[in-house]
């Protein structure tokens, strides 16, 4: 199946959402915002192809070529498109968002070898905060703000006061399911209160189609499901693939990619075992069992 095409959503004059459809594996949503003299972009795409396009918008929309670009986390669909706009602008992330990306390089790559991600270059931020800083674009303050442990280690949300709108990031999967393994269950749920606090009324997920502050608390739904099945299922000595082959979904059987349970619930039993927030799982083992939970089939990646 074919993905629908990209589009721009104009939230504000000097605020544009960049949403791909449908949200899953690898398309996820970028966002722009400028005065018309200085443009920052959050997050780019996942291969050159699409990345090409999301600079075509930004042209589209009448507005400058970015001059900064703030990563949200590290994960490539987030950041593999960092070198085209690297020549011009600034790269902003969290510490541990560079630290990740020159980490793990070309990781989707490794997940998926098959598919034409085009010329990507690995680029890492070129300026770095730890707790929360602001880029000013012109008269508009981007507030970059690290809500904790939570999707990853080098979470970053996007926050701009006058608008009232939030650019979220993965803490955020709107119709889709969330994914923890390499963050947080606990920070997760803690993150969700940072971002309320914040008083957004309009949110850009870091996939899905832009909604509003509904959208934590159908995260916080979800993710307390996931403590409830680890706690039991962990007490009984089931494994992860164990547990998630075993439970009824219910409500959430009908979000797409419903096989990061398995990835999910890796991350619950590694905290309930006491492991620190954010610490280094077993990737490949939980890999394995989301394609066991695929029917045997690793995801496909649709970008």
């Amino acid at each position: 199946m074919t993905a629908a095409e990209p589009y721009t959503v104009e939230l504000a004059a000097d605020v544009h959402a960049y949403v791909q459809p449908d949200g899953g594996w690898c398309l996820n949503n970028a966002g722009f915002v400028s005065d018309g003299t200085t443009t920052l972009l959050v997050d780019t795409a996942a291969t050159e192809r699409r990345t090409r396009a999301l600079s075509a918008a930004i042209a589209a929309a009448g507005v400058p070529a970015p001059r900064f670009v703030v990563n949200t986390h590290h994960h490539g669909d987030h950041t593999y498109g960092n070198s085209h706009f690297a020549p011009t602008a600034t790269i902003v992330s969290h510490a541990e968002c560079r630290r990740e990306t020159l980490a793990n390089g070309r990781q989707l790559h490794l997940l998926w070898p098959e598919n034409d991600f085009g010329d990507i270059r690995i680029q890492a931020a070129d300026l770095t905060y730890t707790g929360h800083t602001t880029v000013h674009v012109g008269a508009v303050d981007a507030e970059v703000i690290h809500p904790g442990v939570a999707h990853t280690v080098s979470d970053s949300v996007v926050w701009l006061p006058h608008r009232r709108v939030l650019f979220t990031g993965d803490l955020v999967f709107e119709g889709g399911t969330p994914f923890i393994l390499m963050g947080s269950l606990s920070g997760s749920l803690r993150a969700l209160d940072v971002l309320r606090q914040l008083g957004a009324e309009t949110v850009v997920p870091g996939h899905g189609p832009v909604t509003d502050p509904s959208a934590f608390d159908r995260t916080e739904r979800y993710l307390r499901f996931v403590a409830d099945i680890a706690h039991k299922s962990h007490a009984a000595g089931r494994t992860p693939l164990e547990a998630a082959r075993e439970t009824d979904l219910g409500e959430f059987a009908a979000l797409p990619e419903s096989e990061r349970f398995v990835a999910n619930l890796h991350r619950a039993y590694a905290e309930l075992d006491g492991a620190p927030e954010g610490a280094p799982l077993d990737v490949p083992a939980a890999v394995r069992d989301i394609a066991a939970m695929n029917g045997g089939r690793m995801v496909a990646c649709h970008a």
